[in-house]
């Protein structure tokens, strides 16, 4: 397959003499990759249609994708509207190829890559009652991200594990930093038999801290967001981002933070940070407008609560405190960005693009631009550059990427 050589277009890159790295990008699965990496005995258990969520239709959309993008035409139209093409018709989205050449025309410094399609299962398969499964899909996923971002250093594999069983955890972490994952994502569902702060999976959040490698909580990680009957109005459907009804409408939205704010919370008033204070988190596509008055709750219930309860009283920072020193959050493009910060401080908060997704908007730069315009030209430094390398400074000095 013929491939565009970086310096074959005369575009500008989208960030040109900017300092960026993104947060949050993404390969587009195809049908059955996902499943191509597992062991044979857990790819033979693997119900029909499992990692393969392609509405009808959509195969054979990729399939001519595929061979169009053979043609130095189609990657060039790619290129020439790269924040405009989305999904499966953009530049480096599931050809692992091609994302050299998408990089260098975005211009940013890295980019955390994430899954599109495959968390849902991810989450399922570990409510199944089924670990072998569990576990093989996930470790099928890693595979599978750190081949497809093998192809350049600022592509940046986040993988994946499971909660529910506290040895396997451990060792499917080990693996996946030791294979070379820049992040290691978790369900902020509550796991099967047990919470997310249980002392059992202390080896989990020791072998990331001890790697600078930070664990992430995504989109899509939080299981059924919403009772479906909230949405049995007596109205006709409303379509979702994509024109579907599958994805996230209004009402969805007004639940993204729920499941997080009670798994962030309870790694914050079990000690989880306070027995880890070097490990980082990152809460990536889930917006940040909920954020503040996050931190205020934590603030009330430690206050209401500490008289009567030891774990509140072993901590030696308050609760926001905590927060502000080790988790890190992307707002969408959509909210305000400046204020905030503004709430919460210039040490919280991180670009991301999305790409190439529809959500990420055409202009991600743009937006975040205009919502920064109140704060100061630090706290804008810090949003694009400077707290990214705080969330993975020490895996971006392994691979040479950019740090100050």
């Amino acid at each position: 397959m013929a491939i565009i050589e970086a310096d074959a277009h005369s575009q500008r890159p989208y960030a040109a003499g900017r300092r960026i790295h993104d947060a949050d990008a993404h390969v587009m699965e195809t049908p059955g990759w996902i499943r191509s990496y597992a062991d044979p005995d857990v790819r033979d258990r693997l119900p029909e249609g499992e990692l393969d969520t392609l509405s009808p239709g959509e195969q054979h959309h990729i399939d001519e994708l595929r061979a169009a993008f053979g043609t130095t035409e189609e990657q060039r139209a790619a290129l020439g509207d790269l924040m405009g093409r989305k999904n499966w018709r953009a530049m480096g989205s599931f050809l692992a190829e091609h994302r050299t050449a998408a990089l260098d025309a975005l211009g940013f410094a890295s980019q955390l890559v994430f899954n599109t399609f495959a968390s849902k299962d991810l989450v399922i398969a570990e409510h199944s009652g089924d670990l072998d499964v569990a576990y093989g899909i996930a470790r099928a996923h890693n595979r599978a991200m750190i081949e497809f971002c093998s192809t350049d250093v600022r592509s940046l594999p986040v993988c994946y594990t499971p909660l529910v069983d506290f040895d396997r955890t451990a060792t499917l972490a080990r693996e996946a930093i030791d294979a070379g994952a820049a992040a290691i994502m978790i369900p902020h569902t509550c796991p099967p038999g047990h919470s997310p702060s249980h002392l059992g999976l202390d080896p989990l959040w020791a072998q990331c801290q001890e790697a600078g490698v930070p664990v992430v909580l995504h989109v899509g990680g939080g299981g059924q967001l919403i009772n479906p009957d909230y949405f049995v109005n007596g109205r006709p459907p409303v379509p979702d981002f994509h024109g579907g009804d599958g994805n996230f409408r209004s009402v969805d939205y007004l639940a993204i933070p729920f499941p997080v704010m009670q798994t962030l919370g309870v790694l914050v008033l079990d000690g989880v940070l306070r027995r880890f204070p070097n490990l980082k988190v990152g809460v990536i596509e889930l917006g940040a407008a909920w954020y503040p008055g996050f931190l205020q709750m934590l603030e009330s219930c430690f206050t209401a609560f500490r008289k009567n309860e030891e774990r509140l009283q072993a901590m030696d920072l308050t609760p926001s405190e905590y927060c502000r020193r080790q988790i890190r959050v992307t707002p969408y493009p959509h909210e305000d960005a400046g204020w905030i910060i503004e709430q919460v401080g210039e040490e919280s908060c991180l670009f991301s693009s999305d790409y190439p997704h529809v959500e990420g908007g055409r202009n991600p730069l743009g937006r975040f631009d205009r919502s920064l315009e109140k704060v100061s030209a630090r706290a804008r430094e810090r949003f694009y550059f400077d707290n990214f390398v705080d969330l993975l400074g020490p895996v971006l000095e392994r691979r040479g990427l950019p740090v100050d």
